[in-house]
């Protein structure tokens, strides 16, 4: 079986879906590797490191001839999905919910495609979850893009001068990018404070040394892992609830999203005027709306002193760390998937009939 491994076509994305180092453990279990030609150069990864270990590196269209899986990260676009016909196997992370368009396309082609995205949150699918694996590094970086954006440090300090006091953040969703931000910015000495619709959490974010804002009432248990939507009465209680700690914050990040559905507005336009003049807001679901009303794609926005920079929960700037465990979770995904190199398609099984969205041109999943 040959896999295909596809440059990325997403503006500003620099990672690669299979790393050499992951190329060579495929062809070691007996797979034929082919790359794109300079599909690992954003990431560090030059052709000739995967002609060292084997692979092929071709041209855009011999990779998409020449292979049985075609491997990415983001959705196909426009120009690949010409490329696509009935033999293929795609895997990336569609999100089939909000991409019926790609999802039909595909249908129509009469082609397979599993989505990294659907995978279910159980102990079994732990080293394939490349949303936790890529959510972990963007709530670290999160935390460092906002201390370069500051005019204050974050700890404590004790000089002849006086005393500077600790920069104060807040942090919306206490999912594995949330919980990362807890973590990194209790490290640089930040007082922290969270808050999360899933009371389940609460204990997690104590453990790392952040305050969890409690909403009165009854919070939300999570689906499958995942955050659910909030009711309109529970998100009108949690802004009232973290007002107090929004408008002294220094730094806020924000990591809420629901699969398949407009991220959740929990930062008001209103909310930002009343914000201490120079406060940083990093919202990490600004592809998919944002959870500030202002936050715009890839576009800082300056409003009353505040800046609002919004981003995505994909961590593109720091890509080779990011390849390295994407692709990690790929091996696994894939290994866990074929049985002596051919797809097992196992349906009985929650992880393959979570993720295969579409099978020989009959959509499974919408």
């Amino acid at each position: 079986m040959k896999i295909g491994i596809l440059k990325e076509t997403a503006k500003g994305e620099k990672r690669v879906s299979i790393t050499p180092k992951i190329a060579k453990q495929l062809i070691d279990n007996g797979f034929e590797v082919i790359v794109e030609e300079d599909a690992g150069s954003s990431s560090k990864f030059k052709n000739s490191d995967y002609r060292e270990i084997g692979a092929l590196v071709e041209k855009r269209g011999a990779v998409y001839k020449e292979s049985d899986v075609l491997v990415k990260i983001n959705p196909f676009d426009e120009d690949g999905l010409k490329l696509i016909d009935s033999h293929h196997i795609l895997i990336c992370q569609l999100f089939h919910k909000s991409h019926p368009d790609i999802v039909k396309e595909i249908a129509d082609k009469g082609a397979t495609i599993f989505s990294m995205d659907a995978l279910p949150r159980i102990s079994r699918a732990q080293d394939m979850d490349v949303l936790s694996s890529q959510s972990n590094l963007a709530g670290y970086k999160a935390v460092i893009k906002g201390a370069y954006e500051m005019t204050k440090i974050f700890p404590l300090m004790m000089t002849a001068a006086g005393t500077i006091t600790p920069s104060r953040v807040l942090i919306y969703g206490v999912g594995v990018a949330g919980l990362q931000a807890i973590a990194t910015a209790k490290r640089l000495g930040a007082i922290v404070e969270a808050t999360d619709i899933r009371l389940e959490t609460k204990e997690q974010a104590e453990s790392l040394g952040a305050k969890f804002i409690t909403v009165e009432g009854n919070g939300e248990d999570s689906d499958k892992g995942y955050a659910k939507a909030a009711s309109d009465e529970y998100a009108k209680k949690q802004k009232e609830a973290v007002n107090n700690s929004l408008f002294k914050a220094d730094l806020v990040i924000t990591t809420a999203m629901v699969p398949g559905r407009k991220s959740p507005i929990l930062i008001t336009e209103e909310q930002v005027k009343q914000m201490k003049n120079g406060a940083v807001i990093i919202d990490l679901a600004a592809a998919q709306g944002g959870n500030c009303e202002l936050s715009k794609l890839n576009k800082p926005v300056i409003k009353n002193g505040v800046k609002i920079f919004g981003t995505t929960i994909a961590p593109e700037s720091v890509s080779t760390n990011a390849s390295d465990l994407y692709a990690k979770n790929m091996y696994n995904f894939i290994i866990f998937l074929t049985e002596n190199n051919e797809f097992k398609f196992d349906l009985e099984d929650e992880i393959t009939d979570e993720t295969l969205i579409v099978k020989q041109g009959v959509i499974r999943k919408t």
